[in-house]
């Protein structure tokens, strides 16, 4: 079992189901099933989905004290993972809506209120960040401060930038910069991923990358090895909806990885764990426990 400190978003999300991209107008949809309300945001996915692997979590984030945030917190109690470092700073918690289509793509609408000008007392996550065994610092404002304080207590960094399409882009700079473990997806990358993980190697000295690529796998670079290579994907059971697929493939790959110590093992983890998290609608939902995934792996590796 791994000691965690993740900063991150939480925020309610809301998935619709639709037809297809593009959607033409049409003054009124009735998508039976087709919506549904949870809590999300990448750093609640990162901590559900490593408590449910089995490991410990200290959760940082900001909502606020209105309904939106005690469905946050009631879900985080559901979930066994402590509030205390959940702040109520927000004027409105964070809201997100999903729609998704039948073929897997989908189109996010993120509201971040007046998260992004909001600053989290780090007085507050000192001791949670020196006993960490790896500190997850998500590109979200208020964490910023975090990986000067992480990098300088000795603590590995793992981040995911996202979609980025610059590589020395102001605001995702500073986490490209200290991370040692490095997730980007390839979906507005400037380059070819395999130029685009050298560049990055050679310019922040990263130790681990890993590109997402979505149904093609995954491209990895490792700098202790000289090692750059792509992992394809596996199927486990039928596709619903792409979205945390990423945040699924960065969780599983970090709980693997501080397990083992072995990337190329956790990454070939993390395809089967990614893999059946998109059969359920909601970005933090469908996450396996650590049992359930080892079992899928031996089904995936007697398949091949």
């Amino acid at each position: 079992m791994g000691k965690f400190f993740i900063a991150g978003l939480m925020n309610i999300e809301t998935t619709v189901a639709i037809p297809g991209f593009p959607l033409e107008y049409f003054p009124g949809y009735f998508p039976f099933y087709g919506l549904y309300t949870a809590a999300s945001g990448v750093g609640w996915n990162i901590s559900k989905a490593l408590t449910t692997l089995g490991n410990e979590v200290t959760f940082a984030s900001l909502i606020a004290a209105d309904d939106n945030g005690v469905l946050a917190r009631k879900t985080l109690s559901d979930a066994g993972i402590p509030d205390d470092l959940v702040l109520d700073q927000l004027d409105a918690t964070a809201q997100s809506v999903i729609l998704y289509a039948p073929d897997g793509r989908r189109q996010i609408h993120v509201d971040l209120k007046n998260i992004q000008k909001q600053k989290y007392p780090i007085d507050l996550v000192e001791n949670p960040i020196k006993n960490c065994d790896l500190a997850v610092i998500c590109n979200i404002n208020f964490a910023r401060p975090f990986l000067k304080f992480a990098h300088d207590a000795g603590k590995w960094i793992a981040t995911d930038v996202h979609a980025i399409s610059d590589l020395n882009d102001d605001y995702n700079r500073d986490y490209m910069a200290q991370a040692q473990i490095l997730f980007v997806s390839d979906e507005t990358l400037p380059d070819s991923p395999e130029r685009v993980v050298r560049d990055l190697m050679a310019r922040y000295q990263n130790e681990i990358i890993v590109i997402g690529l979505g149904s093609k796998g995954a491209l990895m670079a490792v700098r202790q090895d000289d090692f750059l290579g792509q992992f394809s994907s596996v199927y486990t059971r039928p596709l619903v909806n792409t979205i945390g697929a990423g945040d699924a493939l960065f969780s599983s790959f970090i709980d693997g990885y501080l397990r083992t110590k072995d990337p190329y093992k956790a990454l070939r983890r993390a395809l089967v764990f990614a893999s059946y998290k998109i059969g359920e609608k909601g970005a933090a939902e469908g996450f396996l426990s650590r049992g359930e995934l080892e079992e899928w792996q031996k089904k995936i590796e007697q398949q091949a």
